[in-house]
């Protein structure tokens, strides 16, 4: 390993050589048993004479950091992890401030813990993605090199995946696009990014569902935007509650978040007409579509719109693995190329190796079996979760009527938002994770209930995990 020692400005050579190779190792940075540079090549490196810096390793080893083997070099002593320190402090305090928005954002800490009984949001059933099948797709992709062909690639990502992903949302959801029309990006979040980067200015008025997914919220403050929260009623977003001024509404519209419910074709087509009349923009979320249970598939409002005022986005944190980070953009043409130009400049390109792999795995048909599969478990335990909640938490919860996606909302029939608050402390002290829709809100006042996700816990372990979340009503 280099090891970087500055000598500029400084006059006693041979203490700040030991002082400063003294900190790397106290400090970790340099660990046992890690070689140092021989003294000739520390000498040649730093411009001074070899008994300069000899001086300073003799020191370093009368003191136990260092030790020397002939024929071998010099390494760092195995001891010397005992004599770790406390980092040393900053010489000089920064004057350097962040932007006050980063103080209302926390760090999410929704997964931090595991959970003996885990009803999050959010989450899929990681055990039974066909892991081993995509290992072998990146391999591939990897060793083979085509995915790196050219160094960098287009923005707007790698061309077999884009084909892919306009040929599933047209056929599965009805989605009206071509690959020209698509953009991959780093999950959904990033794809909200870039289309507000390329639509929006810094000031400009953002609707966003309340209650709601939170971080599109932060995000969208975090670019300079005013952000207003919308209330939701059984049929959706409030679209004559829309604000004046407001130039873009995100919305969840197929499965709203986190409510559950879909937003009704007559909504549908009143927020439609209002973004025409009002100049505005809509960017659709449709985050967990295909994993619908019954009735009638609500069709994407990308689908209705006939003025190219839908930007609708997704990704495959809940199909595949949210750690694949990969999501979607499929623009209106007349922001193509300024959506192109955001994710330049963002982060130039999403993985292409990923990329590829994920093509394939669409391409021969390993995707939709997934989602087939993977659909039928969800409903299974989707089933479970409302039947016991209708036969077993009447009296506490009402269930919000949905039959699609991850996770199923019950508002709180008497309990107020506090107390629903003290039920979810004693659920997670009993290793039972559960989410408040309270923690959802944005303008509006906190709702009381709860919403419970059933991606991660097998349908064996809801009856238990629901049987002691009820106890806990009761104190």
């Amino acid at each position: 390993m280099d090891v970087h020692v500055s000598l500029i400005g400084r006059t006693h050579l041979t203490r700040e050589i030991y002082a400063q190779l003294r900190e790397a190792i106290v400090e970790g940075r340099l660990r046992p048993p890690e070689p140092l540079p021989p003294t000739r090549e520390m000498a040649r490196r730093l411009g001074v004479a070899r008994a300069t810096v000899t001086a300073a390793y003799d020191r370093l080893a009368g003191e136990g950091f260092i030790t020397s083997r002939v024929g071998s070099g010099t390494f760092v002593c195995q001891d010397a992890a005992q004599l770790r320190l406390a980092p040393t402090k900053l010489r000089t305090e920064s004057a350097l401030r962040p932007r006050r928005v980063w103080d209302e954002i926390p760090l999410s800490t929704a997964f931090a813990r595991p959970a003996a009984f885990d009803f999050r949001m959010g989450l899929p059933d990681l055990s039974l993605f066909p892991h081993a099948a995509m290992r072998r797709l990146i391999a591939r992709e990897l060793r083979s090199g085509a995915s790196a062909a050219g160094a960098y690639a287009h923005p707007a990502g790698d061309g077999r995946l884009r084909e892919a992903i306009a040929r599933h949302i047209g056929v599965s959801r009805g989605v009206i696009c071509s690959a020209d029309n698509v953009i991959v990006t780093n999950g959904m979040q990033q794809a909200l990014d870039v289309v507000a980067r390329a639509f929006l200015a810094p000031g400009e008025q953002v609707a966003v569902e309340d209650p709601g997914y939170r971080p599109p919220r932060w995000l969208l403050k975090s670019l300079g935007m005013r952000v207003r929260g919308v209330p939701v009623d059984e049929d959706g977003l409030m679209v004559d509650a829309l604000p004046r001024g407001t130039r873009l509404v995100y919305v969840t519209p197929s499965h709203q978040y986190p409510l559950g419910m879909s937003m009704t074709l007559g909504r549908r087509l009143a927020l439609l007409a209002w973004a025409e009349k009002h100049d505005a923009a809509i960017v659709e979320d449709d985050y967990d579509c295909e994993f619908r249970f019954g009735g009638r598939p609500i069709e994407p409002l990308q689908m209705l719109d006939r003025a190219g005022r839908v930007t609708y986005i997704g990704s495959f944190s809940k199909t595949t693995l949210p750690t694949l980070r990969l999501g979607f953009v499929v623009t209106p043409p007349s922001l193509r190329e300024a959506i192109f130009k955001a994710k330049y400049v963002s982060d130039w390109h999403s993985p292409m190796p990923l990329q590829a792999a994920l093509a394939q795995f669409i391409d021969d048909g390993s995707f939709d079996r997934h989602i087939r599969k993977m659909r039928n478990i969800y409903c299974v335990r989707f089933e479970t979760i409302t039947g016991i909640l209708r036969r077993d938490f009447s009296n506490h919860l009402e269930i919000v009527p949905s039959s699609a996606g991850l996770h199923v909302a019950a508002i709180a029939r008497a309990a107020s938002v506090k107390q629903i608050d003290t039920v979810v402390h004693r659920a997670s002290a009993h290793g039972i994770e559960v989410q408040t829709l309270a923690r959802f809100a944005i303008d509006q006042r906190p709702r009381s209930g709860l919403a419970l996700g059933y991606g991660a816990i097998p349908a064996s372990r809801i009856q238990e995990g629901l049987r002691r979340l009820r106890s806990c009503f009761d104190g």
